[in-house]
């Protein structure tokens, strides 16, 4: 099992830990990582792993059995053995992106109240495809109420639920094509805005910028259409 600490601070850059086991194509697990792995859309994290005088370059990060994490290494390198104490450093830089477009397409879900069959984050852009028949009649006002969101400087805060509360809630999951993070007992959920004045609340495992501020402008890029029911909308963080 490897503690999740970027749940608990997406913002942790760096954070020793222990390994705990190698993979047999050559990764590495830690009892605790600041590293996300793939997931959701969102890609897994890289950076860097230091014990002594010796070093790993991480190129990305994936989910193992059960609660393991699995750092991938940029290329064939001595690991650091089992048992031995490392310094995670994470490119936060690369991170902090992800965060800021992961929040925007929260955001985008808000402008666009439409079903969502699918998304990807990058560091540059990122994407959610609609349940969307037709392409939206007017983008630039799209743009404007979801540039208005972010200029709010709007609290984003986590909560939990169970399992069962989520099922009794079904509402709550825009995604049609990926699965909200259940079967541990609970949920975790991403709200935009207070309880008293919520913007949006939905289940979601990645990282997110603690306010919408962070993500600064953005705009929308091609409306692409994929299929007889489905359009596809960019969007692209500002400079």
């Amino acid at each position: 099992m490897t503690q999740d600490l970027f749940r608990q601070d997406a913002y942790l850059r760096e954070a020793p830990a222990t390994v705990t086991a190698h993979t047999p194509e050559g990764g590495v697990i830690l009892d605790a990582s600041i590293f996300y792995p793939t997931g959701g859309g969102q890609p897994g994290d890289s950076g860097t792993l230091i014990w002594g005088e010796a070093r790993l370059d991480i190129a990305t990060t994936i989910k193992g059995e059960g609660d393991a994490i699995i750092l991938v290494p940029a290329e064939p390198a001595p690991l650091p053995p089992v048992g031995a104490e490392v310094a995670q450093v994470l490119d936060f830089d690369r991170r902090y992106r992800h965060m800021r477009v992961h929040t925007a397409l929260h955001l985008l879900s808000v402008v666009i109240p439409l079903p969502v069959t699918g998304g990807q984050i990058g560091t540059e852009k990122g994407r959610l495809d609609f349940m969307m028949p037709e392409a939206p009649a007017d983008k630039d006002a799209l743009e404007a109420a979801l540039n208005a969101l972010i200029e709010r400087d709007l609290a984003v805060t986590t909560d939990w639920i169970t399992d069962d509360e989520l099922a009794a809630n079904p509402g709550l999951v825009k995604t049609m094509s990926v699965k909200p993070p259940m079967g541990a007992g609970r949920v975790r959920l991403v709200r935009i805005g207070t309880e008293d004045e919520q913007i949006d609340l939905q289940p979601c495992g990645g990282t997110h910028v603690a306010r919408t501020g962070e993500i600064g402008p953005v705009r929308l890029g091609k409306v692409e259409n994929k299929g007889k029911q489905n359009r596809r909308v960019n969007l692209l963080l500002g400079a």
